[in-house]
């Protein structure tokens, strides 16, 4: 158990677990919002947009704080991805791939996933295709290696992120094509849900300190983090003008 005397030597535990606490009624309010998928009106080639999926048991409104943040601090278009909670993996991917279709060509889509949204953002990179619009991945505390939880949810959700489950070797090993699309892993240094490492087996990596799994969602360096990521990958794409 780690303390830090800076914060009146309250347990770091404690601390996470409130914020965890927090996010919960954060969420228990925005559930409500967004049950429905949702795209920017006015999103033109050349232009950023952010893709947001949201975990289990949760729906696209959790995400409108984070999504509020990248659309103040990196100028981008977002959008809202939701799905009723059941479906595997593959599944999500697939409602993933026809709300893309509906994005024009020549935008530059930045796909960020919460829990299993995460691993539906790597699976759509991988499996459908070389969908050029995409430029990265950001997964927060997604189950990559799976967690000891996942016999808790029966049907394909469950088996999905099962320790060893086919569809997690799969994504483990990648394909050519995929590598190319870069990809940052946000972890939970508290994280209670997900058993496993969340870390994906390559890319840039951070873990946050003292934040569970969805307090994830409302941390402050993780929105100022996605958000940096969003301008960052904007600058290596955009041509330089002489």
């Amino acid at each position: 158990m780690g303390f830090d005397s800076g914060d009146g030597g309250v347990p770091s535990s404690l601390r996470a677990a409130g914020r965890e606490a927090i996010a919960f009624a954060r969420q228990a309010v925005l559930l409500h919002r967004d049950v429905t998928s949702t795209l920017p009106e006015r999103a033109r080639a050349g232009e950023d947009v952010v893709v947001l999926l949201h975990g289990l048991f949760a729906t696209a409104g959790v995400l409108r704080p984070l999504r509020r943040a990248i659309e103040q601090g990196a100028g981008a278009h977002t959008a809202a991805f939701s799905y009723a909670p059941g479906p595997g993996v593959e599944s999500v991917a697939k409602r993933l791939s026809e709300l893309l279709r509906w994005l024009p060509a020549g935008v530059r889509i930045h796909l960020v996933g919460h829990s299993v949204g995460g691993l539906a953002a790597r699976w759509y990179v991988q499996e459908h295709g070389v969908d050029p619009r995409v430029v990265q991945t950001i997964s927060l505390a997604t189950p990559f290696h799976g967690t000891r939880h996942a016999r808790l949810l029966p049907g394909p959700a469950g088996r999905d992120i099962t320790p060893g489950s086919a569809l997690l070797r799969k994504l483990e090993q990648g394909s050519h094509q995929a590598l190319h699309v870069p990809h940052l892993s946000i972890a939970a240094a508290r994280d209670a849900v997900v058993t496993e490492s969340t870390l994906f087996h390559w890319g840039d990596r951070l873990e946050v300190a003292e934040c569970g799994h969805n307090a994830l969602l409302f941390h402050p360096e993780v929105s100022a983090v996605v958000t940096r990521r969003v301008r960052e990958r904007r600058a290596q794409l955009t041509p330089l003008v002489a």
